[in-house]
C-alpha cells in the first residue's frame, strides 16, 4: 500500500522541495521530479509557486534562512557565553547537515551558474554567518581581526567537511573535522579571556 503523504499547501511542500534540490541540484530537478517528491501535480505546484522553479527555490532559501537565523545566527549574535554558543553552533550544524550526509544547498548554489539568480541570497547567508560567529568570538575577548579570520576559517572548514565526508562516504570524517575546529575556537576564547584578565 502506498502510504506516501500528499502535501496540500505551499509551506508543507517546501521541505520536500529542499531535499529534491539537494539531491538533484537546481537545474537537475525537473518539474516531474519535484512533482514526484512533493506528491503534487504540476498544476498544483504552479498554483503554489506561480514563478516556477525559481520561486520554489526562493521559498526553500527563505526557509533555510529562518532556521539558521533562529538556531545559529541569532544565538551567536546575542550570546553572553561564547563557549556555550560555539558548542551549540557546532552541534546544531552537525545535526542539520546530518554529519556531512546532507548537502549544503546554499553552498552548492554558490558553486554553479544556476546560483547566479540567487547570488545575493547566497552572499547574505555566508556573510551573516561569518559576522555572527565573529561577534560571538569578540564577546570572548578575541580581537576583532582575529575573530573575523577564525570565523571565516570555521565556515570554510564546515563547508569543506561536508564535501569531503560525502566524497569519502565517511560520516566520521565530518565529525572529526568539526570537533577539531570546535576545539580551535574554544581554545582561542579561553586563551584570550585569560590574557584579558591579566591585562585588566
Amino acid at each position: 500500500m502506498n502510504t506516501k503523504r500528499v502535501l496540500t499547501d505551499r509551506d508543507s511542500a517546501v521541505p520536500a522541495l529542499a531535499e529534491a534540490f539537494r539531491e538533484h541540484g537546481f537545474e537537475g530537478a525537473s518539474l516531474a521530479t519535484l512533482s514526484k517528491t512533493t506528491g503534487l501535480g504540476k498544476g498544483s505546484l504552479y498554483n503554489f509557486f506561480p514563478g516556477g522553479k525559481a520561486e520554489m527555490m526562493d521559498a526553500v532559501l527563505e526557509d533555510i534562512d529562518r532556521w539558521f537565523s533562529e538556531m545559529i545566527f541569532s544565538p551567536l549574535e546575542h550570546t553572553v557565553d561564547p563557549t556555550s554558543a560555539v558548542t551549540s553552533m557546532m552541534q546544531e550544524v552537525a545535526a542539520y547537515f546530518r554529519s556531512g550526509r546532507r548537502v549544503c544547498l546554499v553552498g552548492s548554489l554558490g558553486l554553479n551558474t544556476a546560483g547566479e539568480a540567487f547570488k545575493d541570497r547566497v552572499a547574505a547567508y555566508f556573510a551573516r554567518w561569518i559576522s555572527a560567529l565573529a561577534k560571538c568570538l569578540e564577546a570572548g575577548k578575541i580581537p576583532p581581526v582575529l575573530a573575523a579570520h577564525l570565523a571565516e576559517d570555521t565556515i570554510c572548514t564546515i563547508q569543506g567537511a561536508i564535501v569531503l565526508a560525502r566524497g569519502l562516504g565517511e560520516e566520521a570524517t565530518f565529525t572529526r573535522i568539526i570537533e577539531r575546529q570546535r576545539a580551535i575556537l574554544l581554545q582561542s576564547v579561553a586563551r584570550d579571556r585569560k590574557i584579558s584578565r591579566f591585562d585588566g
